[in-house]
């Protein structure tokens, strides 16, 4: 089973073009949300506050992660220590859950809002980028995050930039609103089964 990565700024919309891989039947894994659910485990947690303080925590003795964004997104060090404690944990995840699927589809989808910052792009058989202009996605992130343009400008500067993201891409979807995603998602569909 070939691996496709796919990612894109925040805001970009990956998720949106993951949906639709997922209606071809195309299995898409999410690193963001693997991430998110490790930081629910008492092993992370105890990683974390050790890393960044009690602080981070809400009253139940969970991550707070507004919190913790607040100090990772002020702190280019600690920020790559999260990183760090993360990223293998979240790889070992995907190989987990690449087996399952290894007999049912010629190629899966591996999602992640920072593929090539994480290095994981180099487990990837293509690339998809998700590009979108940065005011749409600054927006976006305002609605969806109820968050300040401030806060999504702080996120936005610790990604890549777009430039240097397109660099690494053998597929781009464009989802500035004027192109219709699906037919952009089906001709790419199209292709990568052409190459089996």
């Amino acid at each position: 089973m070939k691996i496709i990565g796919l990612t894109g700024g925040i805001g970009s919309g990956k998720s949106t073009v993951c949906r639709i891989f997922e209606v071809l039947n195309v299995p898409v894994f999410y690193a963001d949300n693997e991430a998110k659910a490790l930081y629910e485990s008492e092993e992370v947690v105890a990683s974390v506050t050790r890393l960044l303080g009690h602080e981070v925590l809400n009253e139940a003795g969970k991550i707070d992660r507004k919190k913790m964004a607040a100090i990772i997104f002020e702190d280019g060090e600690k920020l790559l220590q999260i990183q760090q404690l993360i990223h293998p944990l979240v790889k070992k995840r995907f190989e987990e859950w690449k087996e399952d699927y290894q007999k049912q589809a010629l190629y899966c989808i591996r999602e992640a809002a920072i593929l090539i910052e994480s290095g994981a792009y180099k487990d990837c058989d293509k690339i998809i980028v998700v590009s979108a202009p940065e005011e749409i996605r600054i927006q976006r992130v305002m609605l969806r995050d109820k968050v300040s343009r401030q806060e999504v400008l702080s996120r936005m500067a610790h990604q890549i930039q777009e430039s240097e993201r397109l660099e690494y891409a053998d597929f781009i979807i464009n989802n500035d609103g004027k192109q219709p995603l699906i037919r952009q998602v089906m001709k790419i569909h199209h292709q990568l089964l052409a190459d089996f």
